[in-house]
């Protein structure tokens, strides 16, 4: 009786390591991102998840709304959409860039020739040529304050005595 039951957890053992071998794990929006000839670092780490529909429209869900700097800080909402097609991010919602004293939309996210180091930024009223360096790992976001006073005020508004 010991021996069939060593027997049946060896091949359950056995089963099981099989299986999570075998089985495909999913891919990270970092390598998504890669696939489509763009630099990983454009989305933060603090991505929770993704969709990717057939007509290329990317949604990336983020933890909470945040900033992080790049040549110039940014600020990316909780989710951020755009139309994904090989080296480029067209028509983005929800992210922008402190340009000066103002925050600027950014509309467009190109890289024209992964050979030139050099992806551009449309945030409307110009173009900017960033270096492709800049974008090689995911930034760290630091969670934007004004959202995180607002949520701490209003779990104060729901005490109980």
């Amino acid at each position: 009786m010991n021996k069939l039951i060593s027997h049946m957890i060896l091949l359950f053992t056995t089963l099981l390591l099989s299986f999570t071998l075998s089985s495909p794990s999913f891919p990270t929006v970092q390598d998504l991102l890669r696939s489509n000839g763009l630099p990983v670092g454009l989305l933060p780490k603090e991505v929770d998840y993704f969709t990717l529909q057939e007509d290329g429209r990317l949604e990336v869900f983020l933890e909470a709304p945040c900033y992080a700097n790049f040549e110039s800080r940014v600020h990316f909402s909780a989710v951020v959409k755009a139309n994904l097609s090989y080296g480029s991010l067209v028509g983005l919602e929800g992210l922008k860039q402190q340009e000066l004293f103002l925050w600027l939309p950014v509309k467009d996210i190109v890289v024209e020739n992964p050979n030139s180091g050099v992806i551009i930024f449309d945030i409307g009223v110009a173009f900017k040529q960033l270096s492709l360096s800049l974008f090689e790992e995911p930034p760290k976001c630091n969670p934007d304050q004004d959202v995180l006073k607002k949520t701490m005020r209003s779990n104060r508004g729901f005490e109980i005595l």
